[in-house]
Formats: structure tokens, C-alpha cells, sequence
């Protein structure tokens, strides 16, 4: 809404009250609020009379046949404030003059009712300034346009006043005047004594919960490809987001390529970002997993006879969708690149691997700070599309001990603990690279387990060089028994 002040000084127009057959507004209403027809420059006009609790005339708001607005004087109260006494149990608040007589006539013109004088978009401050005298009301109710303007409008104004206090009119037409016109006077009038409570957003009475419990939305639960681990997790699930975390070089990708084959072989569509690596390498060591051969070192001996089934039941089957691109990138970029997997392709399943690598190059507090904004999103992304997510994550490099088989903890995670807050499970990964005869065991540790709390060393897996693969082992070791709540 544009208002043009038209006078510094009060130089008031004169005018009379009478019908507005347009609006089914009567004149014993228009009289009631002081709302004229008067004429502006040889052009009729309607006048909306501001007044002073004691009746003194401050300002006008004048609305002109094109629409627009001017303001004689000044709307230094709400509009109809001095028809009311100080204090009741009900006023209505709407956002327009007209919308004023409109709610004011449907209830006989005897109930206090007011406007702020310039929309939505302004009456956050015209209702503080008025806070005092709507506060002396048991219930405040806010009537405004259903539409976005007025929506944000009605929710702003209702955050000042006391909690409990403020309402919020649900309308079935656009405004109070669209009502009135349309002969709905009476729905009208339901509408502001059924207007809801005003709460944040975000809090919510117990009694409103019955749906979301009756009508619970079931997420999807698969198991892992290790049963060990399913024992211990009870499989992973979509809405859950799991962080992978190891020292270098321990298997974090192979254990997520693993992962990633098995949901495709159970039929399920997989997004799968590797920062760290080419699409041709993430696409082989999937498919060499399916053939059992580290393709990446054995390539040559394998005919594209025996690759295209391969890559035809894996990669290639139509559920797998892959990010082309290497290093680091803006963290809304990459969301919505994850985004558009999910939602555009159906993807349940996302893996990110890994976190470290886009936020590479930004050293210290930024870093950290970084990898919390991040973290925050991708979880707000998993509770937005109860997508599944396995997200990779580094250790922090001044701890040691980790390439020879160190004990893996919460703690050790790279950057910021909003790693470890925001995940719904933490996967450890330990292995001692420099060992003679374990080298290629690697110890599979839950060090966070929402879902029930278990965790502890699970399993181990051994890495076949022949195959490229992780095997699951029957060697356990003394700690398997290590569950404890998180």
C-alpha cells in the first residue's frame, strides 16, 4: 500500500456518512465510524476520520477511485480506537478500514473492533504503540487478508501481546469485507470466535498430536549388508542420518560403496556424491564390488563382456544417480544439488563422502563454524524429505594413533561436535595398517544409536586383496559386548 501525505498541517476535508452499496456497508455503520464520501479536488473520495480519545479529529485517510491513498493530519491511534472503552473481553483487529466496518457491522456495531491504519506490512509497529490499551483486553483477535502479506502480518502482531492472549481469524474469503458482500455475515462471525491461538511456530498443544500419532508416517527400514551390525543398529532407516568416520586410508569409501551395492541390489534408488573421486572410479568400485575384483587395479582384465552385466545391474539399472564433480563447493550448492536427487529422482538413499572436502581450504573458527552450518542443513534436508543419508567424516588431524588401529570416539570428530549432535548413528571405523598379521581388519564400532541406544564394537571386517571386498568376521574382539547407552 502506497500513502501519499498529502498536508503537513491539518486541513481536514468535509464530507458526510452514507451508504456504500458496493461494500454492504450501511450508513448507520459509516456514521458510527466517521467515514465520509467527500470530494478532493473536484474527484469523489472516501474519508477515513482518525480521532483522539476524546473525540478530536487528528488525521484522514483518504481512498481515492484509483486506488490510491493520501493522509491529512496524522493516524496517531488505531482507526475506530476511541469508539471503545478501556479494556473488555474481545477485540478485533483488522488490517483496513473497510475491513473495520465490515467486522463491525456483522456484529451489530456494538463490539469493539479497530484497524491499524497502513496493512499488514506495517502494523507490527502500530500495534506497539498501541500495546498498552489492547493489552487491557482478555483476547485480542487478529482478522487480516488471507493472503502471504497478511498471514505474516496477523503472526507478527499476535508475538507482542501476552502469551494466550492473541487469535488469529481464519477466513474462507480473502478479507472481512469480501465476507460481507458475499452475504456471509454469520460465517463471519464463527470465524473470529473459532480463531485459533497464536503460538510460535514450531510449538504445539498435545491435544492437536492425535494425528501425527494415528497417522504416523512409517520410515523405511533395510538392513545393512553386515548382520552384526543390523543386531546392534536394527538396520539403517530413512529420516536418519549416519555418520562414517576413520582415520585415512582405513576403508571409510569402500565401506560406503558396500552399502550403497546392497541397497541397489535390494532394488532401492541411490544418490551417491564422492567429492574425493571421478564418477568413472565411484561407478567402478561399485561395480567391482558386484563382480568381485578391485576394478580400479584390475581393470585390463576384465572384458567389457563381463563389465556390462556388471554395470547393467548396478550402476546402470536406472536407481543410481551420481554428482559429477571433485573437490570442494559451496555447502547450498551441494544441498541442492541432494535436493534435487531426492525429490527429483526419488532417491531414498544419499551418501556424501565426504564432509571434510567441502569445507576444504577454510582453516580455524571458519571451518568449524562452517561444518556446523553445513551439518544443520543436511539434517533439516533429512527431516524435510525423510531421505536416509551416510555422510563420511574425517578425524580431527592432531590426534593420533588412528592408521594404527586407535580406539575411535566422539570426540575425534573433525571440525565441530555438531557432527555428532545432529547424526542419528556414528559408525567408527578402526584398523591398524602397520600391523603384521591384522592389517587388514578392520573393527566396526557404534559410537552413537538413537534409535536404541546400543553401542560399542560390533563386528569386524576383513579386506580380501583378491576380491576388493570386506568380509564380514567371526573374530570378535573383548569389547563386543561394550552397549551402552549413548
Amino acid at each position: 500500500m502506497t500513502i501519499e501525505k498529502t498536508h503537513t498541517t491539518i486541513d481536514l476535508l468535509r464530507g458526510k456518512p452514507q451508504a456504500l452499496a458496493r461494500r454492504n456497508l450501511t450508513e448507520d455503520t459509516c456514521r458510527k465510524w466517521g467515514y465520509w464520501v467527500s470530494d478532493e479536488n473536484g474527484q469523489p473520495v472516501q474519508v477515513a476520520n482518525y480521532k483522539t480519545r476524546d473525540g478530536k479529529t487528528c488525521g484522514q485517510k483518504i481512498r481515492r477511485a484509483d486506488k490510491s491513498f493520501g493522509v491529512r493530519g496524522e493516524l496517531i491511534s488505531l482507526y475506530g480506537q476511541h469508539l471503545w472503552r478501556d479494556g473488555g473481553r474481545r477485540v478485533v483487529v483488522t488490517e483496513g478500514e473497510i475491513d473495520a466496518l465490515s467486522v463491525s457491522q456483522a456484529l451489530g456495531n456494538k463490539w469493539p473492533v479497530v484497524s491499524v491504519p497502513n496493512g499488514a506490512g506495517a502494523a507490527k509497529g502500530h500495534i506497539a504503540r498501541a500495546i498498552d490499551w489492547l493489552e487491557r483486553y482478555e483476547q485480542v483477535v487478529f482478522c487480516f487478508d488471507m493472503d502471504d502479506p497478511g498471514r505474516k502480518g496477523a503472526a507478527e502482531c499476535a508475538a507482542l501481546l501476552t502469551p494466550g492472549k492473541a487469535k488469529i481469524a481464519e477466513l474462507p474469503l480473502k478479507d472481512p469485507n469480501d465476507m460481507l458482500v458475499a452475504g456471509r455475515s454469520k460465517d463471519l462471525v464463527d470465524a473470529l470466535y473459532d480463531a485459533r491461538e497464536y503460538r510460535p511456530d514450531g510449538i504445539v498443544n498435545g491435544k492437536d498430536l492425535w494425528d501425527v500419532i494415528a497417522n504416523r508416517e512409517e520410515h523405511q527400514a533395510v538392513p545393512y549388508p553386515y548382520v552384526s551390525l543390523n543386531t546392534l543398529t536394527h538396520g539403517m532407516r530413512t529420516g536418519e542420518l549416519v555418520t562414517v568416520c576413520a582415520g585415512s586410508g582405513i576403508g571409510k569409501s569402500l565401506f560406503c560403496r558396500e552399502v550403497a551395492h546392497h541397497l541397489l541390489d535390494l532394488g532401492e534408488k541411490v544418490g551417491y556424491i564422492a567429492l574425493e573421486e571421478s564418477v568413472r572410479r565411484t561407478a567402478l568400485g561399485i561395480m567391482g564390488i558386484h563382480l568381485n575384483k578391485p576394478l580400479h587395479l584390475e581393470e585390463e582384465e576384465v572384458s567389457q563382456e563381463a563389465l556390462r552385466p556388471a554395470f547393467e545391474e548396478t550402476v546402470g539399472n536406472g536407481k543410481f544417480y551420481t554428482y559429477d564433480h571433485f573437490g570442494s563447493m559451496e555447502s547450498d550448492n551441494l544441498l541442492t544439488k541432494i535436493k534435487y536427487l531426492i525429490k527429483g529422482f526419488d532417491c531414498k538413499w544419499i551418501f556424501l563422502d565426504h564432509l571434510s572436502i567441502v569445507v576444504s581450504g577454510i582453516a580455524g573458527d571458519d571451518e568449524r563454524r562452517l561444518i556446523d552450518n553445513t551439518m544443520t542443513k543436511l539434517r533439516s534436508l533429512v527431516e524435510e524429505t525423510g531421505c536416509g543419508m551416510v555422510l563420511v567424516s574425517h578425524l580431527k588431524r592432531v590426534d593420533t594413533g588412528h592408521e594404527e588401529g586407535g580406539r575411535v570416539s566422539l570426540h575425534h570428530l573433525r571440525g565441530s561436535q555438531a557432527i555428532a549432535q545432529l547424526s542419528d548413528m556414528v559408525i567408527g571405523l578402526e584398523r591398524n595398517q602397520q600391523a603384521e598379521t591384522t592389517s587388514n581388519e578392520t573393527r566396526v564400532r557404534v559410537l552413537k544409536n538413537r534409535f536404541s541406544g546400543q553401542t560399542g564394537h560390533c563386528t569386524t571386517l576383513s579386506y580380501n586383496h583378491d576380491t576388493g571386498r570386506y568380509k564380514e568376521d567371526s573374530n570378535v574382539f573383548e569389547d563386543n559386548n561394550n552397549t551402552q547407552p549413548f
